[in-house]
């Protein structure tokens, strides 16, 4: 039969979606996002790698002690000093090269020995501290905790978040504040408070443990009873 060949329609696959990130796209964009905010607003240094940690000892060192002890400290800090939560310790922000006076000061509040049992640890030049999430909602991390509460085992958060790079330096306790009035929060306060209340924790958790019963040596059925 003469004719037109009969045409059949070939069907054409529609446009394809450009692919959605996954959850390593997502954190990947979230850790770029959390590093840049570090490094151009608040100008602290950071490490490569993930996740994002701040290296200590050039604009603030750290003294971590746990939480409870922390809180009752909260009230000779200022309202702009940063502290994170992570878990059960707390880390408060100090001035830079105060981790190095941390022992001399121990030992003038009349610590003495009693200052190697406490549970406070210093870091300064040469450590690093895990990057909590920037302040607000939404893909930069979650908003501040309450004083009342604590942080995720896994990650650091932000109790009191860092504001600008100038307030940030005027408001983290130093040695030189001493007797100097003004709003710089006083180091010696911070550490001697800190420091009683780590010790409280201390003794309290020894007086919860139960007393080692030692049984004496059995005695004879037919022994005589010694009174003096």
């Amino acid at each position: 039969m003469v004719g037109s060949p009969s045409t059949v329609p070939v069907p054409v696959p529609s446009p394809r979606r450009p692919p959605v990130p996954g959850d390593g796209g997502r954190q990947s964009r979230h850790r770029l996002c959390r590093r840049h905010w570090y490094e151009n607003e608040l100008g602290w240094a950071t490490v490569p790698g993930a996740p994002v940690r701040l290296v200590v000892g050039r604009h603030f060192d750290v003294l971590d002690v746990p939480a409870e002890a922390g809180r009752a400290a909260l009230r000779h800090l200022g309202p702009g000093s940063p502290v994170a939560l992570r878990g059960d310790r707390m880390r408060l922000l100090m001035a830079a090269g105060s981790a190095e006076e941390l022992p001399g000061l121990l030992e003038w509040l009349e610590w003495g020995p009693s200052a190697l049992g406490l549970d406070l640890v210093a870091l300064g030049a040469g450590a690093l501290m895990d990057a909590p999430p920037p302040p607000g909602a939404g893909p930069l991390g979650p908003r501040p905790v309450s004083p009342g509460r604590s942080g995720s085992q896994g990650a650091a958060v932000w109790l009191r978040p860092p504001g600008s790079a100038c307030e940030v330096e005027a408001s983290l306790p130093t040695l030189s504040a001493v007797g100097a009035g003004g709003g710089t929060p006083d180091l010696v306060r911070l550490v001697d408070t800190v420091a009683t209340h780590v010790h409280r924790i201390r003794l309290r958790r020894a007086c919860a443990q139960p007393f080692p019963f030692h049984e004496g040596p059995a005695q004879a059925p037919d022994q005589p009873l010694a009174f003096s």
